[in-house]
């Protein structure tokens, strides 16, 4: 596969030394699932000796709680996991993310789709595939121009379309996963070219998400196991715009009694702070989940103290 890389300026460098983050969605507290991955990247940022940011993604404000934003900042002091640098927020960068969108429609990478759901999900059925359930829609490139074309900035600030993302053939993206090992994904096959503006206008994640890290020097991206899908989709983004790929790490999922990932949507019950000792204990059962064992326990040991033996007993 060859790849179009842009020669305009990269906005991030490689940063100095280890950079990684937390960035959990504000559409409600944070429950035992999103505990363990603030405890597991934390932990990670201060075995290595690094810098541990908090950002917000609250782009699909339709989905943002009120408030939750601050519940979370309290939440993670309360553990002691405290951030590095100043908290940011998504929707407070929308014109960087427009910014790397009409860098990859002058590059000839982006057109307009106007297909629902449903008539996605009929072409599909149409050539007799299938979507596994709780997977996404592999899009069959019903709107796609030959050849591609660059549209002009207006349509892509104004237009009420979705605008996806044209990949090359045989787009075979290849990572190592720090914890899960070799990974491989066929864009083509398994995804198709997919969204980076909605139609209503919301930069998606894959795009917003890899602008920031790219701005914030992020080296290391340690997340939960339900992202690393997007991960393939997210380094090829990476290579188009000319930016560094981190290393990824994904952490084990925290599930429900029914086998489902515990989220909000399934209305996971918020980690209990009210006090140290309740703090304690929501941190001692994260590192449970994450494998860390002979940790202290007892009434006199300090949040600070735990989590000291923590970091040393992270690998």
């Amino acid at each position: 596969m060859i790849l179009a890389v842009s020669t305009l300026k990269n906005p991030s460098s490689p940063a100095d030394g280890y950079r990684g983050r937390f960035a959990p969605s504000p559409t409600g507290p944070l429950h035992a699932g999103s505990l363990v991955t603030a405890l597991g990247s934390w932990l990670d940022a201060r075995k290595n000796g690094g810098k541990w940011l908090l950002r917000m993604e609250d782009l699909d404000t339709p989905r943002c709680v009120p408030g939750a934003d601050h519940q979370i900042r309290a939440q993670l002091l309360a553990c002691g996991l405290a951030w590095d640098e100043g908290l940011t927020y998504q929707s407070q960068r929308q014109e960087h993310y427009q910014s790397a969108l009409e860098r990859l429609n002058a590059l000839k990478l982006l057109y307009p789709c106007t297909c629902s759901r449903q008539a996605i999900a009929n072409t599909l059925a149409s050539l007799g595939i299938e979507t596994p359930r709780n997977q996404e829609m592999l899009y069959p490139g019903t709107c796609r121009p030959h050849p591609l074309e660059i549209n002009s900035p207006e349509l892509l600030r104004t237009s009420k379309v979705a605008w996806r993302l044209a990949l090359p053939q045989n787009c075979h993206i290849e990572f190592e996963d720090l914890a899960l090992g070799h990974q491989d994904q066929n864009l083509n096959t398994e995804v198709g070219d997919f969204v980076l503006r909605r139609n209503d206008g919301i930069f998606t994640y894959q795009l917003a998400v890899v602008v920031d890290d790219a701005l914030q020097g992020i080296t290391h991206i340690v997340r939960g196991a339900d992202l690393l899908s997007n991960t393939a989709r997210q380094i090829h983004l990476q290579k188009v715009l000319g930016y560094h790929t981190p290393q990824y790490l994904h952490l084990p999922l925290v599930l429900d009694e029914h086998g489902e990932k515990l989220s909000k949507q399934t209305l996971a019950t918020q980690i209990n702070t009210q006090d140290e000792k309740h703090s304690l204990a929501e941190l001692s059962n994260a590192a449970q989940h994450l494998g860390l064992k002979y940790l202290p326990d007892g009434e006199s040991i300090t949040i600070a103290e735990w989590l000291l033996a923590a970091t040393r007993a992270w690998r």
